[in-house]
């Protein structure tokens, strides 16, 4: 029994944050139930190459555990029908344009009415307020806009993204929790409400301490390229047959560091003594660091740090990474109706008591129509057949 066991989410997400959101959710044994627009579903799904049978390897990633519904939400039937799934369900999460739910009708007071318990959230680009309220949201232009990209890369180079969406991945991750906090609310009063997650707001809060130290100082932060810009020595180094990530917590790892690379006096040299000395001799110290690096393979510095208690590690490429021993389960195997055994990544969340599974395949379009609307709305498949002839599902 997963922890979510008995709950249904209704899915009306797309792309990236929505439905890594309710992945989740389906992974700790939510019962979700991901609708799609009839012909067409989520946009990823032709987002390729590559893909993997009939199936965008981007739609598979953030899709398992769940069932697909074609409907056609333009539709009046189809609205009716999106009514009857949102009584019977626990929680709704939604990226349509702010407003779009209020203008088809299920705004607050419907909810009150209807479907008083649900736990509804709402994720966008930025929010349902300020001046940018209503304009769509996009990763990219998100991490951009939020000062994320004028703090990575080198420091005489250009601002720089991070390879993957991580701002909708962020929002994903909050959307979920906030969908917890709903249902844990629920628990106590009764009642559902409302949750809000944008893309401009999770942008800010990942500058995290960058954000604190502007706060703190107005300075704004420059680029440290994989450097700390509180930290030092807290970045990469060439050895002989590769990259080294060194991260120095703190003073007394300082020390033992300095021991492994055999030169105990930079713990008593004035410039390095402690990390606000090392932070005002950053260039001076990596260059000495990266002097001793160079001299050996990353395995060798790897091994000799971390046995010290000092954090360090190979920087990995993706494949690399992958087949870690370290990365144990977090890839599996599921089997897919028209790919075969497929490879995804596994799940990142362990529960003790309540662990969480992989039980469904990513869903094809349309592939449980028939099951949710005979199994939740008590439909005939007499009615089902006028719907689909109708083209509302």
């Amino acid at each position: 029994m997963g922890a979510l066991n008995g709950t249904l989410v209704v899915d009306l997400t797309r792309v990236l944050a929505g439905p890594l959101a309710t992945m989740l959710l389906g992974d700790m044994g939510a019962d979700v139930i991901k609708v799609e627009r009839p012909g067409a579903g989520d946009d990823t799904r032709s987002w390729g190459p590559p893909f993997v049978g009939t199936e965008s390897a981007y739609y598979l990633s953030v899709n398992r555990n769940k069932r697909s519904l074609t409907l056609d939400l333009g539709s009046d039937k189809g609205r009716e029908i999106l009514a009857r799934l949102i009584r019977s369900a626990d929680a709704v999460v939604d990226n349509f344009k702010p407003g779009t739910m209020e203008r088809w009708g299920f705004d607050g007071a419907w909810y009150d009415r209807h479907a008083p318990a649900v736990v509804r959230c709402t994720i966008s680009g930025y929010g349902s307020s300020g001046p940018m309220a209503g304009r769509p949201g996009y990763d990219f232009i998100l991490q951009a806009e939020t000062g994320l990209m004028s703090i990575t890369g080198e420091p005489d180079g250009g601002p720089m993204k991070l390879g993957v969406a991580i701002v909708d991945i962020c929002a994903g991750l909050l959307a979920a929790i906030s969908v917890l906090g709903g249902l844990a609310a629920r628990a106590l009063t009764g009642r559902g409400q409302r949750t809000e997650v944008n893309l401009y707001d999770t942008g800010l809060l990942m500058l995290a301490n960058v954000a604190a130290n502007y706060l703190a100082t107005g300075t704004p932060s420059g680029r440290f390229g994989n450097s700390h810009p509180n930290i030092v020595p807290y970045r990469n180094f060439r050895a002989s047959d590769g990259e080294v990530a060194v991260g120095v917590g703190n003073d007394d790892q300082f020390v033992r560091l300095a021991a492994v690379l055999g030169y105990p006096e930079w713990v008593v040299d004035p410039r390095f003594a402690a990390n606000r000395d090392r932070v005002a001799n950053r260039s001076t110290i990596d260059t000495l660091i990266q002097g001793v690096i160079g001299t050996a393979s990353r395995a060798h510095w790897v091994e000799a740090l971390n046995e010290v208690g000092v954090p360090a590690g190979p920087i990995n490429d993706v494949a690399e990474a992958l087949t870690s021993e370290q990365a144990r389960g977090m890839v599996t195997e599921v089997d897919h109706p028209l790919a075969g055994m497929i490879r995804l990544l596994g799940l990142p969340i362990l529960f003790e008591g309540t662990p969480a599974a992989i039980t469904r395949h990513p869903p094809l379009l349309g592939e449980h129509t028939v099951e949710v609307l005979t199994e939740f709305l008590r439909m005939t498949p007499f009615e089902v057949e006028a719907l689909q002839a109708a083209g509302v599902v």
